[in-house]
């Protein structure tokens, strides 16, 4: 029985990797020290991980920016536009990658970015390849070899990690009508044999293939794709060891075409999904050698694994095909769990009562270990003392005062469907704004952060050790927040917005001034490139105390006569975005955020603010894997949204913001969520993602991204132009905002500037080309 990780966080446990990035793009290193920094980060977690007894050590799970990316890169999927990045003499494929990653703007090059999306129902977000038809594939960049040789030169035989043929084709987009990207399958897999006859001369023995889209409902082509590509590796390579990797649900339907593989090992998802090992243990199409990776461990959550429940389902395992064709896994990467739970030493915000709960990354590869030991039978006295341990841990845990408040249950109990309406439908309310607001064609704002710059930061670091008073503290972020309202006032906004310089995190913002919630020192995962996010831990049942936002919303707009909006993070988004409690339905942790929500809005309308936003951009990431499972999550995530934005006049406007997100399949539910203004991400896109509104014929009024915050490029009042001309011939003018993709918050304030400039005269353009009236 052998011990099987999927993949490690590579990040560091401080967050090395974000901060040598960050100093390479601004030129403040060389090349030689990002490098530096992940060989480090890389040798770190391969020791790590042998030290701890793993057996299955995963290589190319290190990226600099992300996985897609480094597929593309690896199989020369690298669209047109970048090819002048790499003719220029002095730059190297790492400034092509990040070019790809973040756009280009420099040496006379004026280059987008490629399009990012979420990661399957996750918050990790990747970069999406492009394909063109009769796209030819070529090995560009070695560094799945490179890193396995690295590995060797350690002494570790690892395991490469590589995105599956079908799934890193069924990930990308089409950029031309008149093919489908599977078309492509033929021309790419010559290079996924180059890959691994460089990795079988280094000896490779196993080789892991992702295949996350086996989780996803697949048509009959797709299926056989799968068949076609895993038929023809076996053919060229008949004695390469393959794990086959699914995660996040169940093969589902694609059972019986994934137990027709010529795979080595099948592995699964038992923390999403465990009725499905019934399923293949019972199936007459298994085959009589396979192995099985059972993903026990997991990978997305830090909660400590049950023992008594995993080892029910190894030993169900061992019986029917044997312990010597189990391993023992995490259910997915550990990309997705913090790094290590050791480095919480401060006790005042992570109590000890709270921290034996929980398992960081190290901690999981100990749990993975410590099962297959007590699975195999080697109970010695230090895992007899682990097994006891952890009974007791989740027994107290069941049974602890700190998880339970019977007045937020009574209260969710109460919720009734009227709780969940606005007062009058959208016409009717639209009226009442337009008479209030009194906002031109082409309304202007941002999505609701400015930069944060190393100076705040430090304001709120000072604060927090108690280097700054309160009356300090609030003073510092006072002339921040005024001077962001002045610049705003003297570029053209229309609607402004207060900063958000008092915040951390939009969801750990909320997440300290609400009951139920514990917080982490270094408990940090990647969302995308170099942004890492500390999510909160839900522990208990969730209640404010206090308002939350009132304060710093109310100063902004005692500072000018435009509307400023209040900004808050919607119960879905702060749910999905935080370690959720895995005791009771998220349903109901969800609706008991909602109603902690709805006591801020409605706080926020008191205090004279007359537009609200509620940002939701994890909503569509929230959906099952599945479109028989939507419905009853939508259901529920839908009426969140209503219940903490349905208490407010009809005068006053909810705004809720989405990123990254593909809206065609659940625009109605959209529609349902009632939400005055929507802003969306649209820019990456090229407002390709409209589209949906449009022929939806979308009531509410919509604001979509004009501009990518998340490349450091400034776009052109042309561009912008263009990219609203484009929005104004499949939405009404009346209906249109002009706003950035997503907030500002990461970004720097010179090219912040120049882009809000550039944007405020690019809807002043459209005001004077565009004659349709506001209408009521």
């Amino acid at each position: 029985m052998k011990t099987n990780v999927l993949g490690y966080p590579r990040i560091g446990s401080r967050r090395e990797l974000k901060k040598a990035c960050e100093q390479y793009w601004s030129g403040k290193t060389a090349l030689s020290e990002l490098v530096k920094t992940g060989r480090e980060i890389r040798h770190y977690n391969w020791i790590l991980q042998k030290d701890a007894g793993i057996d299955l050590i995963p290589s190319n799970d290190f990226s600099f920016y992300d996985q897609i990316l480094d597929m593309s890169l690896m199989v020369g999927a690298i669209p047109q536009r970048y090819h002048e990045v790499i003719r220029l003499n002095d730059n190297t494929e790492m400034d092509l990658y990040f070019a790809m990653a973040r756009g280009y703007q420099k040496n006379g090059l004026d280059i987008t970015a490629m399009e990012m999306t979420k990661w399957f129902d996750t918050n990790y977000h990747y970069i999406v390849p492009e394909f063109h038809r009769n796209q030819q594939f070529k090995l560009f960049s070695t560094k799945v070899i490179d890193e396995f040789f690295e590995a060797k030169q350690l002494g570790i035989v690892t395991k490469p990690v590589i995105i599956g043929p079908v799934s890193y084709l069924l990930l990308g987009k089409e950029k031309e009508e008149g093919f489908h990207r599977l078309d492509l399958l033929k021309n790419l897999l010559p290079v996924y044999f180059d890959i691994l006859d460089k990795l079988k001369a280094y000896q490779v023995d196993w080789v892991q293939f992702d295949e996350p889209y086996l989780a996803m409902d697949l048509t009959p082509e797709e299926q056989e794709a799968f068949v076609y590509a895993y038929t023809e590796i076996k053919k060229r390579f008949p004695y390469l060891k393959t794990i086959l990797a699914n995660y996040f649900d169940c093969y589902g339907d694609n059972l019986d075409t994934v137990l027709s593989l010529p795979v080595h090992a099948l592995h699964l998802d038992l923390v999403r999904c465990p009725s499905q090992l019934d399923d293949i243990l019972e199936s007459n199409l298994l085959k009589q050698h396979i192995q099985l990776s059972l993903g026990v461990v997991d990978g997305r959550n830090i909660w400590k694994n049950d023992f008594q429940n995993s080892l029910a389902l190894i030993k169900k395992a061992a019986a029917k095909i044997g312990s010597a064709n189990l391993m023992i896994a995490s259910s997915c990467s550990l990309l997705h769990t913090p790094c290590d739970l050791d480095l919480e030493t401060d006790e005042a915000t992570l109590t000890p009562s709270i921290k034996q709960w929980l398992a960081f990354a190290k901690q999981k590869l100990e749990e993975v270990v410590t099962l297959q030991q007590i699975a195999s039978g080697l109970i010695t006295e230090l895992t007899a003392e682990k097994l006891q341990e952890n009974v007791e841990a989740n027994n107290r845990r069941k049974t602890s005062k700190h998880t339970h408040n019977p007045e937020v249950k009574q209260r969710v109990n109460a919720v009734t469907e009227q709780d969940a309406t606005r007062k009058n439908n959208y016409v009717f309310r639209r009226d009442a704004q337009v008479k209030s607001l009194k906002l031109p064609l082409f309304p202007t704002t941002t999505i609701g952060s400015f930069p944060q710059t190393t100076e705040v930061r430090s304001w709120r670091a000072k604060f927090k050790k108690g280097e700054l008073s309160q009356q300090e503290y609030d003073e510092l972020i006072q002339k921040e927040t005024e001077a962001t309202i002045r610049f705003q006032e003297e570029c053209g906004l229309d609607v402004l917005v207060h900063g958000e310089f008092e915040r951390n995190d939009m969801v750990e913002y909320f997440g300290e001034q609400l009951e139920g919630f514990v917080f982490t020192k270094n408990g940090w995962v990647q969302s995308y490139g170099s942004r890492c996010v500390k999510p909160p831990i839900i522990y208990g049942d969730v209640y404010r105390l206090a308002p939350m936002t009132v304060k710093w919303s109310a100063f902004a707009q005692s500072l000018t006569q435009k509307w400023v909006k209040g900004m808050l993070t919607g119960p879905v988004t702060i749910l999905q975005w935080s370690f959720v409690r895995n005791d009771q339905p998220r349903s109901e942790t969800c609706t008991q955020i909602a109603l902690a929500i709805r006591d801020e809005v409605l706080d926020l309308e008191e205090a004279g603010i007359k537009i609200i936003q509620i940002d939701e951009p994890a909503i569509r990431e929230g959906l099952p894997l599945r479109k028989a499972d939507w419905q009853n999550y939508l259901q529920w995530a839908v009426r969140a949204f209503r219940i903490s934005a349905s208490v407010v006049r009809d005068e006053t406007q909810i705004h809720t913001h989405m990123c990254y997100s593909e809206f065609n399949d659940i625009i109605q539910n959209i529609a349902d969520m009632d939400a005055d203004v929507i802003t969306i991400e649209c820019s990456r896109s090229q407002m390709e993602l409209l589209d949906a509104f449009a022929d939806f014929k979308y009531p509410n009024e919509i604001g979509p991204g004009v501009y990518d915050i998340h490349s450091p490029r400034v776009p052109t009042k042309a561009e912008m132009v263009n990219l609203l001309e484009k929005a104004t011939m499949v939405i009404p003018a009346h209906q249109l905002w002009v706003n950035p993709d997503c907030g500002l918050k990461t970004r720097q304030w010179p090219e912040t500037q120049k882009a809000l400039v550039e944007m405020v005269a690019a809807a002043k353009a459209l005001r004077e080309s565009v004659t349709e009236p506001v209408v009521s």
